[in-house]
Formats: C-alpha cells, sequence, structure tokens
C-alpha cells in the first residue's frame, strides 16, 4: 500500500513549532505595542460646563515657601523678635563684624514699637577701630541674591545718642566683594529715626550680605531692618520670577495661608491674621512651631487677599477653628474665636468705613476683597471639638455672610456628611499606583451634597522622589478623573506647592526653588495642561482596550482668544507604547488642519526629575500636528501625559450658555 497524500509524522511537529514561535513574535509585538480606541461624545446634549473654580493653588507656609521664599524680603529676623521676648536674646542670623574687643551687641525692650519691643543695642569699643569699621550683618536666608544694576530698597530705624556715622553695604558673603554702599548720618537723639535709602548693585553675587558698620565708638540701636528688591511682582513684594510661575498654572483660585501651618502644633504658635496686619513695622511675628522656623508675617493675610486678587483668583481663607495639633478650645468657651473670625471677614470684605475695613483702607486697599470661600479648620474632623466648633462658625458666618461658601473638613465622597456645608474637604498623598487607581474615586459619590474640594492631592514616599514624572502621570489621571466628576468635583489643588531647596520639609513638591533660581517639576508642568480646564466644556469619553487599566483620559472644549479647541488629554501609565484610534462624534462642525498641536510629557525613565542643573529634563513638549490622519490615529509613549488641542472650525461651536442659573446647550 502507498502512503496517503498529506503531511507526514514529522512535518506536523515542525509546523507546531513554526506556529508555537509565530504566536510568541505577536504576543511580543502585542507586548511592545498595545491598542486602544478613545471614543469622545462631542454632542451638546451631553456636554457639561465644568466649574470656573475646579484649579487653583494652595500656599502654605511650609519649606520657607513664603518667608525667604515667595516674599521677597532679604533680611531675616528684621526686628530681631525671632530670639523671643525675654533678653538677651538669640539674634540668628543676624552676627558681627569684629571681635569682642571691638563691638558688644545684645538685644533690649527699647523698641518704638508696642506690639514687638525687642531692639539690638550695638556698642562701639575701640577708639581706632579695624579699616573697614566694626558691626552688624544679616545674610538673609541662605544668602542675598543681588543683581547687577538692580536697586534694593533700604528702611530701618536706629536711634543713638549721639550723632553716628554708619556705612550700609551690600556685599559677598565673606565681606570682601562690595557691590552697593551708601553712608548715612545718624542725628544724636534719644528718639526713634527711620531712615530709607536706595542701593544700586555694581555687581552680582548669589550669596551676598547687609552690612552696617561704623568706625565711631559710641552706641546705637537697631530695629525693623528691611531690605527689598525694587522690582517685586505688581510692585505688592513678591518676588517676581516664583509668582510668574504660579500665573502660568491660570488658576482660579487661592487656598491660603495652611495647612498645618494654620493650626499650630499648639494654638500659641498658630498663624494670627490680626497680628499679621497693619504696617510692617508693627508686626510681631511668630514661631510656626509644625515647620518650626520663624516668620516675620510681612506676608500677612492682607498680602495673601492682594495675592489672590493679583492673580486673578478666588482666595480660599483657611482659618483656625480653636484646635491645635496638641489643644483644642471647648465649644463652650470658642465665642471669642468666633468673633476673630467675623473681624476677619469684615477686613477682607468690609466698607471702608467699618472697623476693620477702614484698616484695609489704611493699607491701600480701599475697595473690599470678594471673599467667597473659608474652610474652617484644617484636618480636624476627628478632634473632639471640631463638629460643635464648626457649627458655632458655620452659623455665626451663615448669618453675617450668606453667600460665603463654607467648607468642612470632614470627607463627604463616600457617605454623606452629620451637619451642613457647601463644600467638603478631601486630601490624599498617596503613591503613584494607588493615585492612579484613585482616578474613578468620585464617580460614585453622591450628587445630592456638599460639593467636593481636594484641595490637597500629591503623589508621596518611594515612588516621588523629589518630583518623578511617574508621579506627576499618577495625579494627571486623579485629574482627569475630576474633570469628568466635575459636577461633584468644584476645586482641587496640588500640595505643597513651594519648596526653598534650603528647607525641604516635605517632598515633593511642585516649585523648587533657591535665592536666583527656580524650576517646576513634572508635577507643576503636568498641572499647566489642565489650565483650560476651569470653565471649559466636559465631554463623555470612553476607552476601549485590554489595556484600559493602564489608561486615563478626558475630553474638554475650551477657548483662547476666540479660538475653539477640543482638548483630548490620555495618560499612559503603563511601560508599553499604544497606538490610539481617537473617534469623536456629535462635534457639530470640522477641525482646521492649521492650529491643531500635540503636547506631550514624557522622559526616558520613569523615575526621571527636573534640578537646577536639569530644568528642562522633563517638560511638555509641543509640535504641529501634520495631517488629519495622526488626528485620529497616534502611538502615546510609554509612561506619557499627551494632550491633543484640535482646532476647531467657528460656524458651529457648541457652549454652553449660563442663563437663569442653569446651564442651557447653544450653537453660535
Amino acid at each position: 500500500m502507498g502512503a496517503k497524500e498529506g503531511f507526514s509524522p514529522t512535518t506536523i511537529p515542525c509546523l507546531l513549532l513554526l506556529f508555537c514561535l509565530g504566536c510568541k513574535c505577536l504576543a511580543s509585538e502585542l507586548q511592545v505595542t498595545q491598542t486602544a480606541t478613545v471614543k469622545v461624545d462631542a454632542s451638546p446634549e451631553h456636554a457639561r460646563k465644568i466649574p470656573d473654580t475646579l484649579f487653583g493653588v494652595f500656599f502654605e507656609e511650609i519649606n520657607h515657601a513664603g518667608a525667604g521664599g515667595i516674599w521677597a524680603e532679604l533680611v531675616s529676623n528684621r526686628g530681631f523678635e525671632a530670639g523671643g521676648p525675654h533678653t538677651p536674646s538669640n539674634i540668628h542670623p543676624w552676627s558681627t563684624i569684629g571681635d569682642d574687643s571691638s563691638i558688644f551687641v545684645a538685644t533690649d525692650r527699647s523698641s518704638c514699637f508696642s506690639r514687638n519691643i525687642i531692639a539690638l543695642r550695638m556698642e562701639v569699643l575701640c577708639n581706632d577701630c579695624p579699616a573697614g569699621g566694626v558691626g552688624i550683618y544679616n545674610p538673609g536666608f541662605w544668602g542675598m541674591n543681588i543683581e547687577d544694576g538692580k536697586t534694593y530698597n533700604l528702611v530701618m530705624y536706629v536711634k543713638s545718642p549721639e550723632t553716628a556715622d554708619l556705612t550700609v553695604s551690600l556685599t559677598s558673603l565673606d565681606g570682601l566683594q562690595n557691590l552697593a554702599s551708601v553712608n548715612i548720618k545718624v542725628d544724636g537723639t534719644s528718639n526713634w529715626t527711620k531712615l530709607e535709602q536706595k542701593l544700586v548693585a555694581n555687581g552680582t553675587n548669589r550669596t551676598s550680605r547687609l552690612q552696617i558698620t561704623t568706625n565711631k565708638k559710641g552706641v546705637v540701636w537697631f530695629d525693623q531692618v528691611s531690605l527689598m528688591p525694587a522690582d517685586t511682582y505688581k510692585g505688592h513684594g513678591f518676588r517676581t520670577d516664583l509668582v510668574s510661575m504660579l500665573s502660568d498654572l491660570k488658576p482660579r483660585f487661592l487656598r491660603f495661608p495652611g495647612g498645618c501651618f494654620v493650626e499650630g502644633e499648639w494654638l500659641r504658635n498658630a498663624f494670627r491674621w490680626r497680628e499679621s496686619i497693619g504696617p510692617w513695622e508693627e508686626r510681631p511675628g511668630h514661631f510656626g512651631d509644625v515647620w518650626h522656623y520663624w516668620t516675620d508675617d510681612g506676608l500677612g493675610y492682607y498680602e495673601y487677599l492682594q495675592l489672590s486678587e493679583d492673580l486673578g483668583a478666588a482666595p480660599v481663607w483657611v482659618f483656625n477653628n480653636g484646635i491645635s495639633h496638641h489643644d483644642e478650645v471647648d465649644t463652650a468657651i470658642i465665642a471669642p474665636f468666633v468673633k476673630d473670625v467675623l473681624d476677619s471677614l469684615e477686613f477682607a470684605r468690609g466698607s471702608a468705613n467699618s472697623t476693620w475695613g477702614s484698616v484695609r483702607a489704611a493699607m491701600g486697599h480701599p475697595e473690599p476683597f470678594l471673599v467667597q470661600y473659608v474652610a474652617i479648620g484644617n484636618e480636624d474632623c476627628g478632634k473632639k471639638h471640631y463638629r460643635g466648633n464648626y457649627l458655632k462658625f458655620y452659623n455665626a458666618i451663615r448669618e453675617a455672610y450668606p453667600d460665603i461658601q463654607m467648607i468642612s473638613n470632614c470627607d463627604g465622597s463616600s457617605r454623606p456628611l452629620d451637619h451642613p456645608a457647601d463644600l467638603f474637604d478631601f486630601h490624599v498623598y498617596t503613591d503613584s499606583k494607588t493615585l492612579f487607581s484613585m482616578r474613578n474615586t468620585f464617580d460614585r459619590t453622591s450628587r445630592d451634597g456638599p460639593k467636593a474640594f481636594v484641595s490637597e492631592y500629591a503623589v508621596w514616599k518611594s515612588d516621588a522622589g523629589k518630583g518623578s514624572l511617574l508621579a506627576s502621570l499618577a495625579e494627571a489621571a486623579f485629574l482627569t478623573g475630576l474633570e469628568r466628576n466635575s459636577d461633584i468635583v468644584q476645586m482641587a489643588s496640588y500640595a505643597p506647592l513651594f519648596v526653598n531647596a534650603n528647607d525641604r520639609k516635605w517632598n515633593p513638591d511642585a516649585i523648587v526653588f533657591n535665592t536666583w533660581q527656580h524650576y517646576g517639576t513634572p508635577s507643576y508642568w503636568m498641572q499647566t495642561l489642565f489650565g483650560e480646564s476651569s470653565g471649559a466644556i466636559v465631554h463623555p469619553i470612553t476607552i476601549n482596550s485590554r489595556y484600559s487599566r493602564s489608561l486615563a483620559a478626558s475630553a474638554i472644549t475650551w477657548q483662547d482668544s476666540g479660538n475653539s479647541f477640543l482638548r483630548v488629554k490620555i495618560v499612559n501609565f503603563g511601560s508599553h507604547a499604544v497606538r490610539v484610534r481617537i473617534s469623536i462624534t456629535g462635534l457639530g462642525t470640522s477641525v482646521n488642519a492649521i492650529g491643531s498641536t500635540v503636547t506631550v510629557l514624557t522622559s526616558g525613565n520613569v523615575m526621571d526629575e527636573n534640578s537646577f542643573s536639569h530644568p528642562q529634563k522633563v517638560v511638555p513638549v509641543k509640535r504641529q500636528l501634520r495631517d488629519a490622519a495622526e488626528r485620529m490615529r497616534v502611538k502615546l509613549a510609554p509612561h506619557s501625559l499627551t494632550s491633543f488641542d484640535l482646532a476647531l472650525a467657528q460656524s458651529k461651536l457648541v457652549t454652553l450658555v449660563e442663563k437663569d442659573e442653569e446651564y442651557l446647550i447653544s450653537r453660535v
């Protein structure tokens, strides 16, 4: 018998082997590049307006973010108060020029300011003083940044029983390089004199100091020595480069001044708004015992309100409700604290003829600041007296200011609150994987209760580094969930905002700086891609992919200078590239080839960070989309945030028009 036609016994195993190898190759190909379809429903009937206040910023006095940070004052401990009310006291970081045979300095209680009574007495002992004189110097906050050609405004209070000749100079930290000097004659008198001078630098030194010297034997007292750059942000005392970075985020609100800074470890060290207003010379300052440093409170309640106005952001005033980390005021005796807060609101909102509004007007702002949001405490929900105290504040504020939105510290995302509130506070600090998984957190939140204020969110701990790409991607995914749930989430802000590289109390942070440099971490740059979301229109979006657990997305329509865009943001949290087909239905208009762009935030290593030496290692890269095909079929890089801005024709733009407190669909 002959053999039948077909596969021989040896052929079948070979084919199976080839099949298996082929499957492995195909599987490998699929692992390298995944596929997904992203569907955007841009129809008017499913569109919804995002709150105007969705994304803002939260400023806390932590990491020397204010003192030695955005507040441009260059002198540290300018009033000699940091050592406490008892004398003699520590005058750090002030120090002396000359040895103890030529100069003796000590604090006493002779100041002309009743709220900060400490002054510095300098006794010059030498008749034949060393060349250059003897005196005192202040290095500021890790050195003063003095720049060639720039003007610095000096203010100080002095008195001397006899005529004294002083030289005020800006020098290098070792005193060898003189950048600017002015000679000042102090008339002999028992009264304090306010002296003002302008110093123009003739060189640049990033770690300079301010020094005051004399060659004449005698006694001189000093108090409230201030040195400010002339070119501050909008002339209001803020460091221009740092506040400009805030402005670039397009924040819709500014939450201040904390955070734990508001509470204090003990109430005696909590932030007191009343002591932070009025002339800067009269502010006593205080020791922030949570973050362990002194602030002169030149950056006070008024300045926070002014900064909000300068940024075009709604102020969110977080006040102490009688609770610190270690002590609490019983609800039965909380009334003085309630009155104190009502006074703070009158200071901000009252007419220029009111008791506290007149103080604001005298400071240079006769028009009220429109404070519409207040947070009653910070992270105090579980404290013994919080609910009792909360209701006292809530009822008093509601009666005096019915329009103010009040924020509870208690989380209402998963169960109803047991007390009235307009918003509830939600804080989350966790690892990147967990935060990415929380992108759907508010999907299940009841729409019947108060709105959510996600006032503090960030990736931290092991995979955050000092601000990693991985952290920013998890945060971006979380924010896409807030956009989609913006019918219940009204406000959100990253934390912390700033860190002085010389004092990292918390890590990571959005913006890193020293005396003269700054850079944004990937988390900062991620937020710039959400800057147009507040007040935009959000559209339903779905992801179809076997890889969808590593993807997050949102879609909005926004306008800029009369131009309209559909923005689709997609986070690829996984380690594989993804080929994505974007399907858009219901748009009602065409996409313009000109003006459509794609912006990508990624890097070669998921733990890459920015630094002073490489400030733009991880930043968004923007380019023009080449053609219509690229707008619909794209490849997402591993570990990336990709934002597509599709320019829309103007003829049939879909918008939401506010009318009678409802948002209506219309075409214009």
